[in-house]
Parts: structure tokens; sequence; C-alpha cells
């Protein structure tokens, strides 16, 4: 949403060094009695720090007559605060040169900021007050409702494509809350009060919800003594955090629909329920993916985009979620390509990783373009920021930020050619045709 980059920190936010991060990382995590948990790396390379807190509240923790909550405090929550101007803390962020920003998905919401190392206590006052004393308003309120429906009509409702994720989600997913979207319902947004934002805020910003991550050029004491001063006043919940235990039964067959859309050339979409993030079948889907789609060499571009001319593009995603999720695979058909034939030309391919071993040279592409993934991500104090939350949140363990790598490289061939037999099945998968409203009453 909002972000501002200072000059002088876009010259050295690029520039860590990457060679530096391919050795194990070292940093410190403990637990203020309010829950609070903190993970501290130092890196003295520039003079920049990531200040971040991720909290564990995502769109699935929402109610199922007030979706979108999540989404809607990621905006929210830069209103200001008791001691913040409305819409102040982006000048103070830009006033000290540094940047910030904030997302949400299904599971988790996200805010940071960078700035130069000196300005790390008011990062940490920053995150603070919009976990202790954020202005939870009718004004704030009202002025954000206008901004999710604007971003709901040029992401969503006026793009191209654009509602493919809820369209598809919501067949996908029966009972489990993925089935509705992170933006959530605007009907939902419009007929809260002003108490149902207070209960959210009062729910989910608390600090045993949260991980607070700083990565950068820091006293590891001075951070200790900040975090104490900034956020050991903060209570925690009086009643434990809601968390949904909902168990999507199996598909038990595949779903077909068709979804007229504002566009020019028919697509197909197709989302194959997976396994959660962190599990071992998830890497053998994950690696299906990057051979199936991962750059114009990758399986599914080279034939139907170069070869057969059937797609404009191509392409495989899995999505990592903390309870299973799915691989969607989405296809643009070329000029005078019927959208069945795309669908055919995608299976064919997939039928190939299904039946044969990828050949040896594929295998090691796939395995050093994860490990070039890898240490990329690694390489910048805001990654590894953000990584380090994100380990301890979903899996209780920050350090596989130095050995989830290991996960990759114990998949076998034979293990990707299991997980391609076992998931990206017809019967475990959603099968959209997406074509043009102009055809609709053609058909």
């Amino acid at each position: 949403m909002r972000y501002f980059l200072a000059l002088f920190i876009g010259a050295i936010f690029m520039s860590s060094s990457m060679v530096a991060q391919m050795n194990k990382l070292q940093f410190v995590e403990y637990d203020l009695p309010n829950g609070l948990h903190v993970i501290l790396y130092q890196d003295k390379t520039t003079p920049i720090v990531a200040v971040s807190v991720m909290y564990h509240v995502g769109s699935k923790n929402e109610n199922p007559e007030r979706t979108g909550f999540a989404h809607f405090f990621e905006h929210l929550m830069f209103e200001g605060s008791d001691n913040i101007g409305r819409g102040e803390y982006d000048k103070y962020v830009q006033n000290a040169g540094g940047n910030l920003n904030a997302n949400t998905t299904f599971d988790r919401t996200y805010y940071y900021e960078i700035l130069p190392s000196n300005q790390l206590d008011l990062g940490l006052w920053l995150e603070s007050e919009r976990m202790m004393h954020a202005r939870v308003d009718e004004k704030g309120i009202e002025t954000q409702r206008q901004v999710v429906k604007e971003e709901r009509r040029q992401r969503i409702d006026n793009q191209p494509y654009g509602s493919i994720l809820e369209e598809t989600f919501k067949r996908a997913y029966h009972v489990h809350p993925y089935k509705w979207p992170v933006i959530g319902s605007m009907a939902h947004l419009e007929a809260a009060e002003e108490k149902d934002y207070k209960q959210f805020y009062k729910d989910f910003y608390v600090p045993n919800n949260a991980v607070l991550s700083i990565a950068g050029d820091i006293d590891i004491d001075a951070a200790k003594a900040g975090i104490e001063k900034y956020f050991s006043g903060i209570p925690k919940s009086a009643q434990p955090v809601y968390r949904p235990r909902v168990v999507e039964p199996p598909l038990n067959g595949e779903i077909r629909d068709t979804v007229w859309d504002n566009i020019q050339l028919p697509a197909v979409i197709q989302a194959y329920r997976i396994p959660a993030q962190g599990t071992k079948d998830y890497y053998a889907v994950d690696m299906v993916s990057r051979i199936l789609s991962n750059g114009e060499s990758s399986r599914l571009y080279k034939a139907l985009v170069d070869e057969q001319q059937k797609a404009l593009f191509v392409g495989n995603f899995p999505l990592a979620l903390e309870d299973p999720g799915v691989s969607l695979t989405f296809g643009i058909t070329n000029m005078g390509v019927d959208v069945t034939g795309l669908e055919n030309a995608i299976d064919e391919q997939i039928a190939k990783v299904q039946n044969e071993l990828i050949t040896e040279k594929e295998f090691q592409k796939l395995r050093n373009q994860i490990e070039s993934e890898y240490v990329t991500n690694n390489s910048r104090d805001a990654g590894i920021a953000e990584s380090l939350a994100t380990y301890y949140m979903f899996f209780g363990d920050a350090n596989l930020i130095n050995n989830e790598i290991d996960r990759y490289l114990a998949v076998t061939r034979e293990d990707i050619m299991a997980a391609a037999k076992k998931y990206l099945v017809k019967s475990n998968r959603v099968t959209l045709h997406y074509l043009p409203k102009s055809q609709e009453n053609k058909s």
C-alpha cells in the first residue's frame, strides 16, 4: 500500500552481499513475558535496519459474516494512533529516509519499515503504537472503506482475469475459510459497526499473536533495551487467539465451470488441492510446479507457447498456505485457439511428469535454481526479517532459514513423479474456462 523510498536507502538496500549470506545466519530469539516473540539478526554490511511485525491473523481467522477484516486492518493500521496523527506513519518514515509497507494473506498480516540503522527506535515506536494504541474510529474506518472499494475495483472487478483466485477458491473449498477472498466482502465491511472493528483489533493485534523480527545494522543489547522500552508494557490478550480448526474434506471429483469475464482471449484455470506448506509432499509438489513453469525454458512454456503456439501465456503456481492449499495452472489461449484444446495440451504436459522421470539434466538445473533463489532471498535484510518471522510463526522454527533448503534437496526425481501422480489428478481439481462476456449470449 503506502510506499516511500529515499535515495539513500535505494542506493544501499540492494547492495547487500549475496556471498556473505551463504553462511549460516546467526540470530537471537526470545519471548517477552507478554508473549511477543522477538528475533534479532545483526548484519553490519550496510547501515540499514528492517523492523517488522508479523501478526498471525489473515482472512481465515475472520467471522464468516465479517470477511475482509484482516486486509482492511492492513489499511486501517496506517490511520495513526493515540500518539501519531492521522496519516502520519508515512511522514515519519519518509522524513527519516526510509520506506514502509504492509501486506495480508489468508494466514497472516505483515508490517515493516526499512530505515537507516540510527533510526531503529523510530521503527520500534511506530510498531508499538500500532500494536497498543492504533486509531480505530469511524472516520478512519469510512476513509479506508473507500480505499478498499477502489482497490477491489482496480485489482479484481475491472482487471481482466482479476477474479481468478476468488472464483477458484470458492469452488475449491466448501467449508474451510480459504473459500472467501482475502479482500473479503464489501457488503460485510459496509454492514460492520465501529464496535466490530474494535473487537477485531482487540482479538488479534496483541503481542502473543505476533513476531517482532529485526534484521540489519543493530547492536543486540541496545535493540533488546529498545524492545523492552516500547513493547514490554503492552498486555497480552485475556483470551486465546482464535485459530480455525476446520479440515476441508476431499474434493472427490473434478469441479468444472465457466466464468464469463471482460476479457478478449479465453483462459483455462486448473486448481489442484495440495498439502500445507512445510509438509514433506509440499516440497515435491513445488518442484513439480518449477519443472512445469519456471521460466521460458520450462515445459509448459516451451511446449504450449513456443512449439505448439496454443498459449499466449501459461504457468503453474503453488500457493504455500498454512493449511492445505492449491496449485494453480493458468493459461491464456492464443488467437484462434479453442479453450478445450489448450486444456488438453496442458494435461498432456502434466501426464508426462506423472509417467516419466524428469531427466538428470532437468533435475540438476532445478536444484541449482532453488539454491540460487534461496541465496537471493537471504541476501537482503528485509527478506531475512520476513523469512525469520515466517519460519517461526508457521513452523515454530526460525532456524529453517538455514536449513529449509535441505528439505528441497532431499526430494528425488522419483518423489517429483510420485507427487504429480498423487495430487495433479482430475478428481482433485477445479477446472474453469474463462470466456469473453461478449460471447455469452452466443453460446
